[in-house]
């Protein structure tokens, strides 16, 4: 069977110290700050220099967390072309039983994740038609209908303070980007 075709879009790294990664990719890299929260804990920050990605950078600092020369890498995520690519590949790995494999709903993607041999995370992903504020996330059925999922989404949006269309955000980011 042939893989889908899967994108590498964005990587996460833990970080020591958030401000100064801030001002460095910022200063050096021309990237943006687009959203910033605390989840479980985790203060996360996501950085973009796409109109057509949320985020290409993700920084998480995590105060307890021992940084002791162990890897600083969050994860590695991939961009399916659609929600039924999305379904198609979750299906083809499950019966693998990979570890971590655990689907998630972000507002403005619909993912699942699992480990490498290593235990590096990757993130496989579709992108919804909506733009939620991160970090934000829900339980999600991959083996439900697109119908129901797609249904669910767009009541996750309507509920969500500052959820917008896609298209919306994306023109939004490119007049950010232009400085």
């Amino acid at each position: 069977m042939k893989i889908p075709n899967a994108q590498l879009t964005h990587a996460g790294v833990y970080v020591k110290n958030m401000e100064v990664m801030k001002a460095f990719y910022t200063k050096y890299l021309g990237l943006i700050v687009v959203d910033q929260g605390v989840l479980n804990g985790t203060e996360l920050m996501f950085l973009s220099r796409s109109d057509n990605e949320h985020h290409q950078l993700v920084l998480a600092h995590v105060p307890s967390r021992v940084m002791d020369g162990a890897t600083t890498l969050n994860q590695i995520s991939f961009r399916m072309d659609s929600l039924r690519d999305l379904k198609t590949y979750y299906e083809m790995l499950l019966p693998h039983s990979l570890e971590g494999m655990e689907p998630r709903h972000h507002g403005n993607s619909w993912s699942f994740y699992f480990f490498d041999p290593e235990g590096n995370k990757i993130e496989i992903y579709a992108v919804t038609p909506w733009q939620v504020h991160q970090p934000w996330r829900a339980p999600l059925d991959l083996m439900e209908p697109e119908e129901k999922i797609l249904a669910d989404t767009q009541r996750y949006a309507d509920a969500l303070p500052g959820s917008v269309p896609l298209e919306m955000w994306r023109e939004e980011m490119r007049q950010k980007l232009k400085g």
